[in-house]
């Protein structure tokens, strides 16, 4: 599993499953112990506080991450944006930092990187991280990517300039407690942020006065398009059991009251191998597919039912593309990363939700709406997104 879908998603989802453990525990969580207890972010240090600057040359920069896995997305889009910074000449190391008892397989990673069709090929090295080597001599910027790898980021004794690429505001990723305390603290380590969206840049300013830059979402059309242009009679569910923060549970019973309105429509779950759920409506389980499968998948879809309590998921972009209406929770953390006019941003309400399912199913010119709502992203790219990270990294290098 861990190959699979990486470390912190194999984390969360193990302790998903334990019950009562007796004996004595030691803690765990994805930041070693010893790396939390070292930071003092009332006190920046020099190194944080006057950074190297680069003007007239390339960087150097190191990417401190948790190792990746095969289905871990957030990686996917990480190492898009190392390829968009490799492709504008700068030099890209990655680092894996692991808090765990078992040591990270290098080999592993790397022929899970050459075999997967999700990650670009990019040219740096990639190691573990140890922190009493630290990054290497010099390195002009380091890159936290996860909370747990701003303790990391922060502890390195180089004057690299620190950032910190946020993809989601990860204290809600736990109920409130230490993980959630040792997460938002990271928004106070004196790091610039480049964030996935809007939101993200706004709250991370606002509620930490963290200096922010950021990129818009987009879509590789390459992979989703729009061909069925039939009347569809099936719908998409981005089933993921293991991540809260989908609302798993909360999708299933507005589902379960779309299926009594309209049981002659076919239910896709995707996201995760959800097999050993009772779930309470026919349905296709298609478990976890390969980037290349999906449009496929989509293309037989009207609707898809998206679900985001904290940053917005990628997929409502795609889903358009492939002619599909996306129906998402509403919220600004939504809203504020995409103002397309054809997502479907609906009330939390089960009983709602499922009445905005029938009526994109049901609606009257639902083929050439489909044929509308793929060209309302037509004119998006992922380069355009490479470009505006690459233009804020390089402004704030200058200092």
């Amino acid at each position: 599993m861990l190959k699979n879908h990486g470390l912190r998603a194999t984390t969360g989802y193990l302790r998903s499953k334990l019950g009562q453990v007796t004996g004595a525990q030691k803690p765990r969580l994805l930041v070693d112990l010893a790396d939390a207890a070292a930071v003092d972010w009332t006190q920046l240090p020099d190194r944080i506080l006057d950074p190297i600057t680069v003007v007239d040359r390339p960087s150097h920069i190191a990417w401190i991450m948790s190792p990746p896995g095969k289905e871990s997305g957030g990686h996917q889009n990480l190492f898009r944006f190392i390829k968009f910074a490799e492709e504008a000449g700068h030099r890209c190391d990655v680092y894996l930092y692991h808090a765990g008892e078992v040591a990270v397989d290098l080999q592993v990673v790397r022929d899970m990187l050459s075999a997967s069709e999700a990650y670009p090929h990019i040219e740096g090295d990639i190691r573990v991280w140890d922190r009493a080597t630290g990054v290497a001599d010099g390195t002009d910027a380091i890159f936290a990517t996860g909370w747990e790898t701003a303790y990391p980021a922060f502890l390195d004794t180089s004057r690299a300039r620190r950032f910190y690429f946020v993809q989601d505001y990860e204290p809600l990723f736990y109920p409130l407690g230490s993980e959630a305390l040792l997460a938002e603290n990271t928004y106070r380590f004196g790091f610039h942020g480049i964030t996935a969206g809007g939101w993200l840049k706004r709250k991370l300013h606002d509620d930490f006065g963290m200096s922010t830059d950021s990129f818009d979402f987009s879509v590789d059309r390459s992979l989703y398009r729009f061909e069925n242009t039939e009347r569809r009679n099936e719908i998409f569910f981005y089933a993921r059991p293991v991540t809260p923060r989908r609302a798993f549970e909360f999708g299933l019973v507005a589902l379960e009251d779309f299926a009594r309105e309209r049981p002659d429509v076919t239910i896709n779950l995707a996201g995760w191998d959800v097999s050993n759920w009772e779930i309470p409506f026919e349905y296709n389980n298609l478990s976890s597919l390969q980037l290349s499968e999906l449009n496929a998948v989509y293309n037989r879809c009207a609707a898809g039912l998206v679900l985001s309590l904290s940053n917005m998921s990628l997929l409502p972009l795609e889903l358009l593309s492939s002619g599909v209406v996306p129906v998402v929770n509403d919220g600004p953390n939504n809203r504020m990363v995409s103002d397309n006019p054809y997502i479907e941003y609906v009330p939390a309400s089960p009983i709602a939700i499922a009445r905005k399912l029938v009526e994109v199913v049901d609606r009257p010119d639902a083929p050439e709406h489909a044929r509308v709502i793929a060209e309302s992203v037509a004119g998006t790219s992922w380069a355009d997104s490479g470009k505006a990270f690459v233009a804020a990294f390089e402004r704030v290098m200058r200092g």
